[in-house]
């Protein structure tokens, strides 16, 4: 029981940071219409949560054990409570710009607890990549919900209005009821912790880390999943848009059938990694990536009548997507199989990394993708992901067989 009753809250929590990072592009909006803030200046609010997010996760990481994840995830949730609470109080675009500063660094913190609460409460390997891609799975659909949750307080006859910050208090609430179900949740911490280790042993946790035998490949792995995923996450509603020709609306909600995808390739893979070998469910991912980009991309070029509805949306439009239920179980996989092959109480210095990571392949992915669209046009962007699925494949057998390998001492 006490073990569901943290798993719980430990889900309802990311779901929770899922519907507030992911809410940036409504918020610029709203920014725009509400606060008159200049599109330039809202540009730059992605800036607000992806830095502190980074810097955060380099300097806390090593230090967590030592205040505990519990406590970590409930800081974390009451700084975000307080935060959403000040948002209809202040309404004004620069506590916007701050409450994205405190999303930021509230889950950094809160990303590396969770992850470590994991390692604490799984039976054992294949339990802890079941429940990292469920965990994943269920940031999916906080991203997912997110979009429909804001919609509803946003007034589109009065679109200058501020009644869309009401939503706020509904998250305040949220994140105060996940810290209280946290409080109550019980989860020993002891094997966490370093024993008669000091602050600057701690510090020496993270650059051991990139010394194991393992990390070369799961750099690889991470870094060329997150690219491919950003890849197609982010221009996906301009090739709906330049290349199949759909009015822009439709093009933003194609394109969120993708994350429904991923959501349930994370869900359907939780399930899967329960009973077969990680790698061989990953390899059956990486080959299927690879034939919905071959047989949905030459839909493409079929000939279509005008878009008006989704009735004559062209097959396409659905068929790209579905690259995500192949493409969703990865990087938690990855990610539960670099942390099952360490100790509990390297976890969190571990999970540091990740998201650092992370942070690097999405941007370098998009940035990538942009470019291969301005100079080769979306459908051959799309097709040449063909290469990183490649090395991907590649990188992960290195990754099975390093892993298989006995941990250097370093760590």
């Amino acid at each position: 029981m006490a073990r569901a009753r943290i798993t719980i809250a430990l889900y309802l929590t990311y779901a929770l940071f899922a519907v507030l990072l992911n809410s940036v592009g409504t918020v610029i909006l709203q920014s725009i219409n509400t606060f008159g803030a200049a599109p330039r200046s809202a540009a730059l609010m992605d800036g607000f949560k992806d830095i502190p997010i980074a810097v955060a996760s380099f300097l806390v990481a090593s230090f967590l054990p030592r205040l505990g994840f519990r406590r970590g995830i409930m800081l974390g949730l009451v700084l975000v409570a307080c935060a959403c609470a000040a948002m209809p109080l202040v309404a004004s675009f620069w506590m916007t710009r701050l409450m994205f500063v405190t999303v930021g660094v509230s889950f950094a913190v809160v990303k590396i607890s969770v992850y470590s609460s994991v390692g604490l409460v799984a039976r054992d390997g294949r339990d802890h990549a079941a429940r990292i891609s469920l965990l994943e799975g269920v940031f999916m659909l906080g991203v997912l919900s997110g979009s429909w949750l804001f919609s509803l307080f946003i007034d589109p006859k009065a679109p200058a209005s501020l009644g869309w910050l009401d939503v706020y208090w509904i998250l305040a609430g949220a994140a105060l009821a996940a810290a209280g179900l946290v409080l109550v949740s019980p989860l020993d911490e002891q094997a966490a912790l370093r024993p008669r280790s000091t602050v600057i042993d701690d510090l020496k946790v993270a650059p051991r880390l990139l010394r194991q035998s393992f990390m070369g490949a799961y750099l690889a792995a991470a870094f060329l999943y997150v690219l491919i995923e950003q890849s197609f996450g982010t221009w996906l509603p301009t090739f709906n848009n330049k290349v199949l020709n759909l009015p822009s609306d439709m093009s933003v909600q194609a394109a969120s059938l993708y994350a429904a995808a991923i959501m349930a390739g994370r869900f359907a893979g939780g399930l899967a990694l329960r009973r077969f070998d990680w790698i061989k469910v990953l390899s059956f991912c990486v080959v299927g990536m690879a034939v919905v980009v071959l047989l949905a991309l030459p839909l493409a070029h079929m000939g279509h009548a005008a878009t008006t509805s989704w009735a004559n949306a062209p097959l396409a439009a659905f068929a790209v997507p579905m690259i995500g239920v192949f493409l969703g179980p990865i990087y938690p996989a990855i990610n539960s199989v670099v942390l099952s092959a360490l100790p509990t109480d390297r976890h969190s210095a571990m999970t540091g990394l990740i998201v650092i990571f992370s942070a690097l392949g999405g941007t370098l992915g998009s940035f990538v993708t942009g470019r291969l669209f301005g100079w080769l046009g979306g459908q051959s962007a799309f097709y040449l992901s063909l290469a990183p699925m490649a090395v991907l494949a590649v990188a992960l057998l290195q990754l099975r067989r390093s892993v298989a390998r006995p941990a250097g001492s370093g760590a």
